[in-house]
C-alpha cells in the first residue's frame, strides 16, 4: 500500500499530500476496488481509510467525500462477508475469527473517520462550512458505523461498552444541536431507503433493549432487521413517559438502563426509549406467522426464510421490546461454588445414568465457578472458554463439587469478559431426569428392535404428560412411543414439540397404559 501512495503520489503532484485528495484519482481509485474478490476489496477500503488517518492534514471536507465513498464501494463487500460469517456451514474457529476481525476492523476504523469528520464540522472555516452542508448524512453514517462495531461485538457476546455509547451519544448531540437530528438522507448510495441521526440512534437503543445474548448469531442478525423494519414505531424522547422503558444520557460512558426507577437527577442530555407502537406491529406480525401466514415480502430479512426460523426471534421481541420487559421470576442468591458441567444430550444421558466416572475419558468435562443460583436456574463464570459447542440454547448438565446429584439445564445467555472470560445464564430444565430407552409402538414387541435414547422429565409439567428431551429430529406427530417402566409397558402419545436446537429437542407427551 505505501508503495502504491508513493507512486500515485507522484502522479497527481507535489501539491497532494494524499492521492485521495485529487477528486480524479480518487474516482478512479475506487473504481479500481475490486467487485469479485471481498478479502482483497475490504484490504484496499481499509488499507486507504488506515493511510487517511495517518494524513494530518488532509482538508476534512475532502476526507468525508473518500470516506463516504470508501464506504459506499465497500457495503457490497461487507454485507457477503456478514453472509459468510454467519452462514457458512462448519465454520472453523480460525477462520471464524478471520471473517470477525475483518468486519470488525472494517468498521471501526471507518468510525474513526467519520468522527474526525465531525470534529471538523464546527470549524468557522470553508471546511467546516462544507462539513455542516453535508451534516445529516455525516452524523447518521457514524451513528451507522458505531451501532455495526456494538453488533459485531455481541456476535462474540461482548459487554457493551460505555465509551463506545458516549461516542454513540455525542454524535447525536451534534446533530440535535445543529438541528438536522431529524433530517431524512439516503444512508449509502445504491441502497434504496431513507433514514436519519435520530432513527439511526433509535434502532441501537432498540438493539440492546432487545438483550441479543440470549439469542444465537443468526438470530442476533434477524433481530436486527427486524428492528429497522418496525423502526418508525420505537420512539425516544427527552421527557420520561408512562410507558418508558430505558432511559441513556448522551454525555456518559455508560449504555442505556432499564428504567426501574427516575435518574438520580434530571440532565438535559437524558433521553427515554419506549417500544411504542412498534410492539404491537411485531406482535401481529408474531400471531399472523403462528397461524400460518408467509413471512410478509416487504420485510428485508436479507434472504428468503421460513417463518419457523422467525418466530423464536419474533417471540424475543415481542417480549423484550414490550412496555413492560420480562421480570426475573425468582430471586438471586450470591455464591462462590466450583462446578462439574458436561455439554450435549449424549453426555447428558451418560450423567444421568451413573455411567459418567467409569467413562470420564470419553466425555469432555468443564469446570465452571457457579456465582448465583435462583429456583429458576444459575449463572456461572468461566474462566477460559470452552469449545465451539457453548452457545445460546446448548443443552448442560451441571453437578455442584462435592455432591452426587446432576441437574439438567439449557444456556440462555453468554456474555464474554475478555478474550477467555464469559459469563452464562442456565435456566433448570430438571433436576431430575430419568435416562429410558423409546421405542416406537409398532417394534416395541422386538427385544432386538434399536430404541432411542431420551431423558425423561416428570416435574414441571401438566396432569398426565411428560417432557422428553431427545435427539434432534425424533419426535414425530404420527408416531407413539412406548417405555418399559421397570416392566410395566408405558405409551407416550405425542403432543407437541417444544424446543429444538442442537443436537436434541424438548417434546411433550401424554402418559397412558396400553
Amino acid at each position: 500500500m505505501l508503495n502504491k501512495l508513493r507512486g500515485l503520489a507522484a502522479i497527481v503532484g507535489q501539491k497532494i499530500d494524499h492521492p485521495l485528495g485529487d477528486p480524479r484519482e480518487l474516482r478512479r481509485l475506487i473504481n479500481e476496488i475490486p467487485g469479485d474478490n471481498t478479502f482483497k476489496a475490504l484490504d484496499e477500503v481499509v488499507g486507504w481509510l488506515e493511510s487517511l488517518a495517518d494524513t494530518g492534514n488532509f482538508p476534512e471536507d475532502r476526507l468525508y467525500e473518500a470516506v463516504s465513498l470508501l464506504d459506499d464501494a465497500a457495503q457490497p463487500h461487507i454485507r457477503r462477508l456478514n453472509r459468510d460469517y454467519l452462514y457458512t456451514p462448519r465454520l472453523s474457529r480460525n477462520e471464524e475469527k478471520r471473517l470477525w476481525t475483518i468486519s470488525h476492523g472494517f468498521w471501526t476504523v471507518l468510525a474513526a473517520s467519520y468522527e474526525r469528520c465531525l470534529a471538523a464540522a464546527g470549524q468557522k472555516s470553508r471546511v467546516g462550512e462544507q462539513l455542516r452542508q453535508v451534516l445529516p448524512a455525516l452524523a447518521a453514517r457514524l451513528i451507522a458505523a458505531l451501532a455495526a462495531i456494538l453488533k459485531w461485538e455481541q456476535f462474540h457476546y461482548g459487554p457493551s461498552r460505555g465509551a463506545l455509547w458516549q461516542r454513540l451519544g455525542a454524535a447525536l448531540l451534534y446533530a440535535e444541536k445543529a438541528g438536522v437530528a431529524t433530517r431524512s438522507i439516503q444512508l449509502h448510495a445504491n441502497v434504496p431507503g431513507v433514514t436519519s441521526p435520530h432513527q439511526e440512534f433509535v434502532k441501537v437503543v432498540a438493539f440492546l433493549a432487545a438483550s441479543m445474548d440470549g439469542l444465537l448469531q443468526q438470530e442476533i442478525e434477524l433481530a436486527e432487521r427486524l428492528i429497522a423494519h418496525f423502526l418508525p414505531g420505537f420512539v425516544l424522547s427527552v421527557t420520561v413517559e408512562h410507558d418508558s422503558v430505558y432511559w441513556v444520557d448522551l454525555e456518559l460512558a455508560q449504555p442505556p438502563l432499564r428504567l426501574a426507577r427516575m435518574p438520580a437527577q434530571a440532565t438535559p442530555t437524558q433521553r427515554f426509549f419506549k417500544p411504542g407502537t412498534a410492539h404491537a406491529g411485531i406482535g401481529s406480525l408474531l400471531n399472523d406467522l403462528e397461524r400460518g401466514h408467509d413471512v410478509p415480502g416487504d420485510i428485508n430479512l436479507g434472504g428468503q426464510y421460513f417463518a419457523k426460523a422467525l418466530l423464536p426471534v419474533l417471540r424475543h421481541l415481542a417480549a423484550y421490546l414490550a412496555p413492560i420487559p420480562p421480570q426475573r421470576r425468582h430471586d438471586r442468591h450470591g455464591v462462590k461454588q466450583r462446578a462439574i458441567v458436561v455439554n450435549g444430550l449424549a453426555s447428558a444421558f451418560m450423567a444421568f445414568s451413573g455411567q459418567l466416572p467409569a467413562r470420564a475419558d470419553a466425555v469432555a468435562m468443564e469446570s465452571w465457578v457457579v456465582d448465583d443460583v435462583s429456583l429458576g436456574g444459575f449463572g456461572a463464570l468461566l474462566n477460559t472458554v470452552p469449545g465451539e459447542w457453548l452457545k445460546v440454547g446448548a443443552l448442560v448438565a451441571m453437578q455442584p463439587a462435592g455432591g452426587d446429584n446432576w441437574v439438567l439445564g439449557i444456556v440462555r445467555r453468554y456474555q464474554r469478559m475478555g478474550e477467555s472470560a464469559a459469563h452464562v445464564g442456565v435456566e433448570t430444565l430438571a433436576r431430575q431426569a430419568t435416562p429410558v430407552e423409546l421405542k416406537a409402538r409398532a417394534t416395541s414387541s422386538y427385544a432386538a428392535a434399536p430404541g432411542t435414547r431420551a431423558l425423561l422429565i416428570r416435574e414441571g409439567n401438566a396432569s398426565g404428560e411428560v417432557r422428553v428431551v431427545m435427539m434432534f429430529g425424533s419426535f414425530d406427530l404420527r408416531q407413539t412411543l412406548e417405555w418399559n417402566d421397570d416392566g410395566k409397558c408405558v405409551q407416550l402419545s405425542p403432543v407437541t414439540i417444544v424446543e429444538q436446537a442442537g443436537d436434541y429437542e424438548v417434546a411433550r407427551y401424554r402418559l397412558s397404559t396400553p
